[in-house]
């Protein structure tokens, strides 16, 4: 691919948050003051590595440039292709005046997290930080959500109000499979999953173990969970709170699984040099 991704190459920290917004960049790009913003996760369900949260916002108008990009929903195109429209995207990011905004959680925090709280708290929490990141409520007029909640409405409200009484004016849409649906949200479900898909790879490399997709039910992933629960902790990329890796913690050690010793780290922004 021709863009090289802004990755975490080490272990991940607490929380990383990638911000490129040019809202208040003058440009000739800039004109049109009414902007969307879609929002969509990926690794949600993975028992290894990150979710990653995308919020991307563009100028109403350029809606039609998206699918002139050929934007879907990530998980309805091949690798190839979507890598090949996710470097189309990040590459007009400061051209057409585009803001996004890249919540990596990291597995520590997803960890901690679910020590008294649901991933749907934790996506609602994350969705409004990527979209404070991408845009600002002065020029967004609405916020298209992919839920993740079985309740949709419920799931918008949340995020509503973790976004608090700024965005009151902004019309939130929350529906599931909204990647499918709406263009901007299929953009930032691709920017999603490529990204994650990088990190996955980064970290297959850095540790000699090929991790899969990270999903319970990947054979790949299955092998990598069991070496990386044969030392004397599970391995800090694993979620240690997921079933399948606790049971195998429990079937290859005679003991209880261990806590979780995590420290909460601070989040970090980068600009788009990041991802030149």
């Amino acid at each position: 691919m021709s863009v090289e991704r802004r990755v975490v190459t080490s272990v991940f920290p607490s929380n990383v948050s990638i911000c490129s917004s040019f809202l208040e960049v003058p440009s000739l790009t800039c004109a049109v003051s009414e902007y969307h913003i879609g929002v969509d996760e990926a690794g949600r369900g993975p028992s290894i590595g990150p979710m990653v949260v995308c919020a991307l916002s563009i100028p109403k108008s350029d809606r039609d440039y998206l699918l002139e990009l050929g934007v879907d929903d990530s998980k309805r195109l091949s690798k190839k292709r979507r890598e090949s429209i996710y470097d189309g995207l990040i590459s007009n990011l400061q051209l057409r005046g585009w803001g996004l905004g890249l919540e990596i959680c990291n597995p520590s925090s997803i960890d901690k997290w679910m020590a008294d709280g649901t991933l749907n708290s934790l996506e609602v929490q994350l969705f409004a930080k990527s979209i404070n990141i991408a845009g600002t409520p002065s020029s967004v007029s609405s916020i298209f959500l992919d839920a993740c909640d079985v309740n949709s409405e419920r799931f918008g409200r949340n995020v509503s109000t973790a976004l608090g009484r700024r965005w009151g004016d902004c019309k939130i849409q929350s529906e599931h499979k909204m990647d499918s649906k709406d263009p901007v949200v299929g953009a930032a479900s691709i920017i999603a999953k490529v990204s994650r898909d990088e990190e996955i790879r980064i970290l297959s490399e850095k540790i000699g173990v090929e991790l899969g997709s990270g999903y319970p039910s990947d054979q790949l992933t299955k092998k990598a969970v069991d070496h990386l629960c044969s030392g004397e902790y599970p391995h800090d990329v694993l979620r240690w709170s997921w079933a399948n890796v606790r049971r195998s913690w429990t079937m290859q050690n005679a003991g209880v699984m261990p806590r979780r010793k995590s420290e909460r780290g601070e989040s970090s922004q980068s600009t788009l040099e990041d991802w030149n």
